[in-house]
């Protein structure tokens, strides 16, 4: 009996769009159709087309779920070129079990909670993005924590450099502890600041991408943009300024109550970390995890929590992050 019912035929979905547009139909299927087989791997389902007309196998409820996200891809197609990376992101948006449309969780607030620099248009993708790129906007104080790849790092730059493009700041600081992890730094050749530079790459190559390697060259020095270690910081009150500090997670309680009280008038801070990749001292404790419960619900100060569906790099990176973390538990 039980295998009589295992051989029953799946539910079955059939519907149209109400134009033939072929531009848009090849934007939606993706080149060799390879956005509709990302969607049925993803969700067990079975789509076959042909031209605008569409017929979806799976179980009720996941061929549903495909239907409401074709559907919603297809309003983008209008105005966005469709890419796998996109498609990805609508996937881990799917609310589980919720049949709604998805094209409020990618684009009601992206309209107005954008990065606009001169070079660039960014928008966020998912809702935690749009809630961070909103947060950074109305905070004077912003925290981003969550694991890599969720693109922390990447806007709140980009927040900095929008607000010096349009004079909303003088300075752009971007600092980061110097802590080791796993490496020795009296090992490295150079000159203290030679030995720190590897460790600030990742917020250099974000400057290059929104303002060009010799437009940044020129600013850090004037002293426009400063990239520099954390113990750079004590001592100093900073105004009008954009200041992010990266990698907080390695930060010393006394180092996060010394970076916070930099802060001067006219300043917008940004502090971005991941509590679960700490690679302080066994003994010592986290500045930004024991920060969190202190300062949460402080006028003027928002969090921003990504999680591993909220990573935006390679699929691979999210599914190596959820194994690890089945470990830890």
């Amino acid at each position: 009996m039980s295998n009589a019912s295992n051989d029953m035929p799946k539910p079955s979905l059939h519907f149209e769009f109400a134009e033939a547009d072929n531009e848009r139909l090849l934007n939606l299927c993706g080149a060799y159709d390879q956005h509709l087989k990302q969607i049925e791997t993803a969700l067990n389902i079975s789509i076959n087309n042909r031209a605008n007309i569409f017929n979806i196998k799976g179980t009720q409820q996941q061929a549903q779920v495909g239907l409401n996200l074709i559907q919603d891809l297809y309003k983008l197609t209008e105005k966005e070129q469709l890419s796998s990376e996109t498609i990805d992101i609508f996937l881990r948006q799917l609310p589980d079990g919720n049949h709604q449309s998805l094209t409020k969780v990618k684009t009601q607030s992206a309209a107005d909670y954008r990065i606009k620099t001169k070079r660039k248009l960014i928008r966020g993708r998912g809702a935690n993005q749009n809630d961070y790129i909103r947060n950074i906007q109305r905070s004077d104080l912003a925290f981003g924590i969550g694991p890599a790849g969720t693109g922390k790092t990447y806007l709140a730059v980009a927040s900095a450099v929008e607000a010096l493009e349009r004079d909303e700041v003088r300075r752009l600081l971007l600092v980061r502890p110097a802590v080791e992890a796993g490496e020795r730094l009296g090992f490295l050749p150079g000159d203290l600041s030679q030995k720190i530079d590897p460790y600030l790459r990742p917020m250099y190559d974000a400057l290059y991408e929104f303002m060009g390697v010799e437009k940044v060259a020129r600013l850090i020095e004037k002293n426009v943009i400063e990239v520099a270690p954390l113990a750079y910081m004590r001592g100093r009150t900073l105004n009008d300024a954009f200041i992010i500090m990266d990698e907080a997670q390695n930060t010393t309680p006394e180092q996060m109550k010394m970076f916070l009280t930099r802060i001067g008038f006219g300043s917008t801070a940004v502090v971005t970390g991941d509590i679960t990749q700490i690679d302080l001292p066994s003994h010592q404790k986290s500045g930004l995890k024991q920060i969190v419960p202190i300062l949460e619900g402080v006028k003027d100060i928002s969090f921003t929590h990504f999680i591993n569906k909220d990573v935006v790099r390679h699929a691979l990176v999210q599914r190596i992050i959820d194994a690890y973390d089945s470990v830890s538990e």
